[in-house]
């Protein structure tokens, strides 16, 4: 069908939808049609779905009828580029002017066979956005692949008798990576649920579908917990032989909270959109360390770095805290920004892809997230990671989920402040707060413990479900909506936040 439109190898197609079925066939047909496969966010706005169809020069839209009429239809005259829009959804015969069926368009279409592609030949781009609000198209190739395959085999043992599910959006790169691509060149079984979450039907899935290999992220495990274990002990009896997070640090209780709960610890693994698949992450038996990242996976070389006067050196020791480089040899590292052509290039030095994370690593070669090179707060003479203040009042009973950023002060430049959602059975308010300041100067000192605490119904997240900091960081100066302060901030060298 991609070709008797006249799509050319090389030719981004854009697809804006849920998980559904349209979805999967949609991302195998672009690639066999050497066409470069380009998710997009289904919750965002029209402005920023223009910016990324205008930035990826998209030949083809996929899309369903509403979806179109809602973000796109307003700016389609906008955007040169766009020839085709093929919709989904729609009553026959109701196809919006100047769009075609896409079912009707693929039922009339013969078989052909794939477009030979070479290695470098770009695959998949997602598009995410820096702290300045400018979308970055992240390029890969198709040689990509090859990493997916083998992490694939190595994080989740996958095989043809597997079912394997992972939960990511489809605007993220996680679900194009492992949502698509790895289950199945392991010949697994891959499950999709149109569904957002609802932690009944998420335990139901698991059960019903014997599920054997689970890729999510901390926030649903910890939307999970509070719905308390006995809920989640209710489906223990499930085929779970391995579950793993992914998208932010996942603190030590919620790794164990799946062993006690589900039967299986959750193996934390770390990547980013850059790296295009795992690079770091926790084993099964005693190659997993609760808390930390993980260790490098075969074939990935990673080192912590510091620039001295521009040159970067490896930093030695235990404990010594340093950015996250890795040597420039991985089979799915990005081959391009577009948009950020300039930063692409300034992410490396001398053959090391440096990710913006700071961390340290252990005396047996386990790797901790200590924070974002911009996220760290500078309070008088200590540097405070915020993940390690969020970590230590995770264990609080009360606290479901917390972010820490830091608030200007005139005295020692920055203090932490923490942002806190709360289980239920608990109740906002002085007596409380009193007691979490208290428990995090026991645990953390008088110098790295958040000076105030606010309660907050939930935390701001991007559409992957990290936490967006900025917006705390505003809120935390006194701008509750975040104001333009996020327009003002720094930028952040060598990484692009799924925002």
């Amino acid at each position: 069908m991609l070709a008797d439109l006249g799509l050319q190898p090389g030719e981004t197609v854009a697809v804006l939808l849920g998980r559904t079925p349209d979805l999967y066939s949609a991302a195998l047909g672009i690639w066999k049609a050497g066409g470069i496969y380009c998710p997009l966010f289904a919750a965002f706005g029209p402005g920023p779905i223009k910016a990324r169809l205008d930035l990826g020069k998209a030949a083809v839209l996929i899309t369903s009828d509403d979806l179109y009429a809602r973000k796109v239809v307003a700016s389609r005259s906008a955007l040169p580029d766009l020839r085709h829009v093929l919709v989904v959804g729609g009553e026959e015969g109701a196809t919006p002017e100047g769009c075609a069926d896409l079912r009707s368009l693929a039922s009339a279409a013969q078989p052909m066979e794939a477009v030979p592609t070479a290695p470098e030949a770009p695959a998949f781009l997602h598009f995410t956005s820096g702290t300045t609000g400018t979308p970055k198209g992240v390029l890969h190739p198709h040689r990509a692949v090859l990493a997916h395959l083998v992490t694939g085999r190595k994080v989740f043992g996958l095989s043809d008798s597997d079912v394997f599910w992972c939960t990511a959006d489809p605007g993220w790169v996680t679900s194009t990576s492992y949502g698509i691509i790895a289950p199945l060149a392991c010949g697994a079984t891959l499950i999709a649920d149109e569904a957002e979450l609802e932690p009944r039907r998420w335990y139901g899935i698991l059960h019903d579908e014997e599920v054997t290999a689970w890729y999510t992220t901390p926030t649903a495990i910890r939307t999970m917990m509070r719905y308390g274990a006995a809920l989640a002990r209710s489906y223990r009896q499930n085929s779970l032989r391995v579950a793993a997070s992914v998208g932010e640090p996942l603190n030590a209780e919620a790794v164990m909270w799946g062993q006690k709960a589900l039967g299986v610890p959750f193996l934390d693994t770390w990547w980013q959109t850059e790296t295009g698949a795992i690079t770091i992450a926790n084993g099964p038996g005693t190659d997993r360390r609760p808390g930390s990242m993980g260790r490098p996976l075969p074939g990935v070389e990673a080192r912590i770095m510091r620039c001295e006067g521009g040159t970067p050196k490896a930093v030695d020791g235990v404990d010594a805290v340093g950015e996250l480089a890795i040597r420039t040899c991985w089979p799915s590292m990005f081959s391009g920004a577009l948009g950020e052509e300039t930063r692409y290039g300034d992410s490396f030095r001398d053959g090391w892809y440096f990710t913006g994370d700071l961390v340290k690593r252990d005396k047996d070669g386990f790797i901790w997230f200590v924070g974002r090179a911009d996220d760290m707060i500078k309070c008088g003479g200590l540097q405070i990671g915020p993940f390690e203040v969020e970590g230590s009042l995770m264990d609080h009973p009360a606290v479901a989920e917390i972010g820490v950023v830091g608030k200007p002060d005139m005295l020692v430049r920055e203090v932490p402040v923490a942002f806190v959602s709360l289980n239920p059975g608990f109740e906002a308010g002085d007596a409380l707060r009193a007691e979490l300041l208290s428990y995090a100067r026991q645990e953390l000192g008088a110098g790295m413990a958040p000076r105030e605490i606010h309660f907050v119904e939930e935390l701001p997240k991007t559409n992957s479900g990290k936490i967006m900091r900025r917006v705390l960081k505003a809120k935390a100066m006194g701008e509750p909506d975040g104001g333009d302060i996020l327009n003002t901030l720094p930028p952040c060298p060598g990484r692009y936040d799924d925002e």
